[in-house]
């Protein structure tokens, strides 16, 4: 299919990692998973490398520092989403400054990985929930930062728009529409601020310039 995003997963669990390329074939028709490998040089090696998007395990006990390999890999037009099993801030945030565009725990809501791989081919950030609120936790009190999509969701929704009509117009379920909607309402309620219903979700989108309001109308 044209314009597939090309795939690779790398996990040392072999059995994680069968089980993740082929849930990822059987989720999206959109991305294509060329390489199932198990070490970073076979990664390097293999004949479909470069690739558009690589999903990598943080720790391949092989002692190469993760900054490294996303270096390699944005040296060669690769984009880079990393998994893990745990959160630590202060790796979040080296990896990030490293060049990430994803990262998700792996315990994070499956239908998560597909928008993650989907973001990082466009350029965008995407970020688990759970390793946002811990690498923003001193940020308690003002507005928490929103990927891209989180923004777009918050925009359509909070000006009126159905989930079904959010998910319709961004291209994505109505299930992941509703899931990026309790991702940001977990978000912003960490940070110490109630969106809990639909109205105070908008006036809130107002107050962060997510939303613009028509002074004149009141339409957005």
């Amino acid at each position: 299919m044209a314009g597939q995003i090309r795939l690779a997963v790398v996990d040392d669990h072999r059995m994680i990692l069968s089980g993740l390329a082929n849930w990822i074939r059987n989720a999206s028709d959109e991305i294509d998973v060329v390489a199932e490998l198990t070490t970073w040089p076979e990664l390097l090696t293999h004949p479909s490398f470069p690739v558009d998007v690589v999903l990598l395990d943080l720790d391949l006990k092989d002692n190469i520092p993760v900054a490294v390999k996303i270096s390699a890999l944005k040296a060669t037009g690769t984009r880079v989403v990393l998994m893990s099993t745990y959160s630590e801030p202060n790796v979040v945030r080296e990896a990030l400054a490293a060049g990430a565009l994803g990262y998700l725990v792996k315990s994070e809501d499956a239908t998560m990985i597909v928008e993650a791989i989907r973001a990082a081919s466009q350029g965008e950030s995407f970020i688990s929930a759970e390793l946002d609120l811990a690498i923003n936790a001193s940020d308690i009190g003002g507005a928490p930062k929103l990927s891209a999509q989180e923004r777009r969701v918050m925009a359509l929704y909070g000006g009126g728009e159905p989930v079904k009509s959010v998910a319709y117009q961004l291209g994505i379920s109505e299930e992941t529409a509703k899931s990026y909607l309790k991702r940001i309402r977990e978000k912003y309620r960490v940070a110490g601020i109630d969106v809990g219903t639909k109205v105070a979700l908008r006036r809130r989108a107002i107050q962060d310039g997510i939303l613009i309001q028509d002074s004149a109308t009141g339409i957005f």
